[in-house]
């Protein structure tokens, strides 16, 4: 069976890093987390003392970056050189810094190349914002992942923990869904291509399992 991309698009909260994470371990395909790619950015601005508004700034930050992933246990792990920044790139402030900072031409352009560079030979599963219409446009396999805001907001409070309020982040996911959606280089929006999976009532385990059958469907195609 053919080894080819898989990419799986929708708005924060939604489930694409659990279900990227499992249908690629499920696929035995490597993982490319995009979004994390961004907030790998947006938090080396921030220790830099960078402005997220400054594009050129930004984008030689972008230019720079030596990321890289390695699944420890079940976790993907990202690192900056030789620092597990983890858990530093997935607090609120920064994942408002990183739908700031994907905004700006420069900074995509100096990461389209890589993200690219990593998808040669296939077997990928990659997951973001604009996978499908962008990134990957040929990609054989293409989901948008989506659930309602409250679930998403429900979803994110309770991976936040404890202190994490449930109308602060509803709006914050609000305010960023609008801010994806419109601005003017690479809006999040499916594909003409993609899936729509609806995950506010369905299990990870039953989203991936549809999401593997498809991929399986689309890869034995000759």
């Amino acid at each position: 069976m053919r080894r080819i991309v898989v990419t799986i698009d929708g708005p924060a909260g939604a489930g694409k890093s659990t279900v990227a994470k499992n249908l690629a371990r499920r696929l035995g395909y490597r993982l490319l987390d995009t979004g994390a790619i961004y907030r790998a950015v947006a938090l080396t601005a921030q220790r830099k003392g960078v402005s997220w508004s400054d594009a050129e700034a930004v984008a030689q930050i972008a230019r720079d970056l030596d990321i890289r992933y390695n699944f420890v246990g079940d976790k993907n792990h990202v690192y900056l050189g030789d620092e597990d920044v983890s858990a530093a790139i997935r607090t609120p402030d920064v994942s408002q810094g990183a739908s700031q900072v994907s905004a700006h031409p420069p900074v995509r352009a100096a990461l389209l190349e890589i993200q690219r560079r990593v998808a040669q030979g296939g077997g990928l599963v990659v997951e973001g914002r604009d996978t499908g219409t962008v990134v990957f446009p040929q990609a054989e396999a293409k989901f948008f992942l989506t659930a309602t805001e409250e679930e998403r907001a429900r979803r994110r409070v309770a991976e936040l923990g404890a202190g994490a309020d449930y109308d602060k982040t509803l709006a914050e996911i609000r305010e960023r869904d609008q801010r994806d959606a419109s601005r003017d280089i690479a809006p999040m929006r499916p594909a003409e291509d993609a899936v729509l999976v609806d995950s506010s009532t369905q299990t990870i385990e039953q989203v991936v399992e549809s999401l593997a059958r498809t991929v399986e469907e689309r890869a034995s195609r000759s």
